[in-house]
């Protein structure tokens, strides 16, 4: 991590008078008013460019409160206080960031602008991922230091279009790939057409592009992008995501990042995060152990200590909780150590590049709930100054020490018993996500699996 990856004036990035002129000239007609909802997906409206810049950008837009208050099937569902039916399901305020409006590529004569949720009142809307985050960020610019994070999303890839997939009932997809393409070139290649096509996207919606790579599950691969702020990066890998998926449905193929869509690999998002101060130096790196300074110890420290009870934030559905197996790349152990890729935070980089590893998310993490978590352990690290714990060397799978919680039932009770989560959150956000786990368990409990239905429907 030496220089952040993001600036105003990238390719792609669009500031109000420079869309003023291509609404003018005819090149836009079309703007995206979009935020990020609990489950990590872009919610809003398609406004004309025209009632965007004289309306919107002033007066805002509304949408109904529902979208922070529904499960992943957009179902209505109770135990919801911001919204509900006793409430009248009622609006609350789209307020564009200007600072985010940028082109969509993909999409012909369309520009797109990321929104805050506020009240009418002007409040903000505590429980919207974006401002979770903006709370914790807010609080490391108040000791004037600032996260720079980078997200690694993983995703699998099927020649099947999702209508198809559907009409299958997801069985029996075909990969893009048919055997392991990990850093593959030639398997890759394979691929090459819609990978570059999502790189060429998103490059020309101002973000930086590293680099794209084959990874171990059939058809699936990784695109890497240029670490930035904690906030901008979360918005590049919401509408990268997003953006990632219309792509792949326009080229007649389907991706998915799901965190186990098979008993393969899964889909990780590997989260890394270091502070810098004031003056661009690095607050983690020092000359202590591993090249950790003293501040850098008690914030890994504290993400370690934290993860447990905050693990809704790091895997917040059932499946998330599927890709926890001994020997897949995926940790079971809350263990850290210089470059081991078998703890669940691996320190990597040196100097000003030093920083976590979190490898603990999956594809299907919701990028602002996971950093905000990331920073609210680690300043309650600092804070208490809690003492590192003795670097792992060998297999982390094998050794002994507290595990990742294995289901989201685990994960829901840990959180809900979580003194860090309601004091770094608020009461009404950990109350919000802790009935977001309940609607998701009570609605899989309900269900009748394959799984049964296989074992179960001659032989019992």
């Amino acid at each position: 991590m030496s220089q952040p990856g993001e600036s105003a004036d990238r390719r792609g990035k669009l500031s109000l008078d420079r869309l003023r002129a291509e609404v003018a000239d005819g090149a836009i007609d079309t703007v995206v008013l979009a935020f990020t909802d609990m489950q990590g997906r872009l919610q809003g409206k398609r406004l004309s460019a025209e009632f965007f810049l004289e309306e919107v950008i002033r007066h805002h837009a509304e949408g109904c409160n529902y979208l922070l208050a529904v499960d992943i099937e957009m179902n209505t569902v109770d135990g919801y206080a911001m919204s509900s039916w006793e409430r009248g399901y009622g609006d609350f305020v789209l307020v564009p960031d200007p600072a985010t409006l940028r082109r969509v590529p993909w999409h012909t004569g369309t520009a797109l602008v990321l929104a805050d949720l506020a009240w009418e009142d002007g409040r903000p809307v505590v429980a919207s991922p974006r401002q979770i985050l903006a709370a914790q960020t807010a609080r490391l610019a108040e000791r004037g230091w600032t996260a720079l994070v980078g997200t690694e999303l993983e995703f699998c890839v099927y020649t099947d279009t999702y209508e198809q997939a559907h009409a299958k009932s997801y069985r029996d997809l075909v990969p893009a790939n048919q055997y392991n393409v990990d850093y593959s070139i030639l398997g890759s290649a394979r691929v090459e057409p819609l990978l570059r096509a999502i790189r060429l996207g998103m490059s020309g919606a101002g973000m930086y592009v590293e680099s794209s790579k084959g990874e171990c599950n059939l058809g699936q691969h990784e695109i890497a992008f240029r670490y930035a702020d904690a906030v901008t990066t979360c918005d590049n890998h919401s509408l990268y995501k997003s953006g990632a998926k219309e792509i792949a449905s326009q080229q007649g193929m389907s991706i998915t990042f799901m965190a186990k869509p098979n008993l393969r690999e899964g889909n990780s998002c590997h989260v890394h995060l270091s502070l810098r101060d004031g003056a661009g130096d690095p607050v983690l790196a020092g000359d202590g152990p591993h090249g950790l300074s003293r501040v850098g110890e008690h914030f890994l420290a504290g993400q370690l200590a934290g993860l447990t009870e905050l693990m809704l934030f790091h895997a917040p559905n059932i499946n998330s909780y599927k890709r926890y197996v001994p020997g897949s790349f995926a940790p079971t152990a809350v263990r850290w150590g210089p470059d081991n890729r078998t703890c669940a935070y691996r320190l990597v980089g040196h100097g000003l590049s030093l920083r976590g590893e979190n490898r603990v998310p999956g594809g299907d993490v919701n990028p602002y709930l996971c950093v905000a978590a990331m920073i609210a352990a680690g300043l309650d690290g600092i804070d208490n100054e809690l003492p590192l714990e003795p670097a792992t060397d060998g297999n982390a799978y094998a050794g002994p020490g507290p595990r990742v919680p294995s289901t989201l039932r685990e994960a829901l009770a840990e959180w809900e018993k979580s003194q860090l989560a309601r004091t770094a959150f608020g009461e009404e956000v950990a109350d919000h996500y802790a009935n977001a786990a309940k609607v998701e368990l009570s609605a899989f409990d309900a269900a009748v699996t394959d799984w049964e239905l296989r074992r179960g429907f001659e032989r019992m």
